[in-house]
């Protein structure tokens, strides 16, 4: 059974879990500025984080197995390999939605994020076959991942937002910087299966685009991506320490598009997990410092 839990955490690689918490996160901190703590929030989004996450890994996981299996690159993974099987995968992808829908509760008396609990499986889900027919499926993970502050913020302020929509906006627009980092780093990601990709009539920019195309399209999500995060304090009082955060994300992504090109590959994984990792916790740090600094 250890051996089993090892495994699937490994197939979902759980880890990576902290590309899009830390952005959750900020987006509470950011809400509780303004809005009373409670711990039951805290729990509901850290659960509720992990539980999104593996259920979407797992479908992906279960959606590509035959495509993993064809691909050089990924065919040692878990389930081309037979390392794990189908019914386990699917069990794990089950118990996670449940566990998904049962942490939207901790929110209560804040119904929403129970009531947008399936719409957001359901988008998580269907994200694994889009690039079966539209090249639009980085962003399509993008958003996914966006979704991530949007909902934070949506489960601490809760009735505030259906009275008053606009009270959302700091977190679209932070959302908004996470869909662009996140489709442009996958474009990255996604030329090393340029070949197998396009062997299996497969969607992706790098096949539409060609991998130079698609290193250029990544280098202009990001910088709407810093266009983005500078933006956000038009609409969220952030200080200087925050420009600090802006101007070393900008820097990060910067030297990521250093460390690819369209000849040489080989560092995508040093591009994609290291720097990566660096942003999304350290702009989470900076800002909330930057809100601690500021006072209550």
């Amino acid at each position: 059974m250890l051996r089993t839990i090892r495994h699937l955490l490994e197939l979902i690689r759980f880890s990576h879990t902290l590309f899009a918490l830390p952005f959750a996160l900020l987006a509470a901190v950011m809400a509780w500025r303004v809005t009373a703590f409670r711990w039951p929030d805290l729990a509901g989004i850290l659960l509720c984080m992990v539980a999104a996450r593996s259920f979407a890994m797992a479908m992906n996981r279960l959606a590509d197995r035959r495509l993993d299996a064809a691909n050089p690159r990924t065919a040692g993974r878990h389930l081309p390999a037979g390392i794990l099987n189908v019914p386990q995968v699917a069990a794990f992808a089950a118990i996670c939605a449940t566990g998904f829908l049962a942490s939207t509760l901790l929110f209560l008396p804040n119904r929403l994020p129970l009531f947008l609990s399936i719409p957001v499986l359901v988008f998580l889900g269907a994200y694994s076959f889009t690039k079966r027919f539209t090249s639009l499926a980085h962003f399509w993970l993008g958003t996914a991942l966006a979704l991530s502050p949007v909902a934070a913020w949506i489960a601490v302020r809760g009735e505030v937002v259906l009275a008053n929509p606009i009270d959302l906006l700091p977190a679209i627009v932070l959302g908004g910087a996470v869909l662009t980092w996140v489709a442009g780093f996958d474009m990255i990601y996604a030329c090393q299966d340029y070949d197998s990709d396009r062997k299996a009539k497969l969607h992706s920019v790098p096949v539409k685009l060609g991998i130079p195309g698609a290193l250029r399209l990544a280098a202009a999500c990001h910088v709407l991506t810093i266009v983005l995060l500078a933006g956000l304090v038009f609409v969220y009082p952030f200080g200087w320490i925050y420009w600090a955060g802006v101007a070393a994300v900008a820097v990060l992504l910067i030297y990521e598009h250093l460390l690819v090109r369209p000849d040489d590959l080989s560092r995508v994984n040093a591009a994609f997990f290291n720097v990566n990792a660096v942003i999304s916790l350290g702009l989470f740090v900076v800002g909330s410092l930057d809100l601690m600094v500021g006072g209550p």
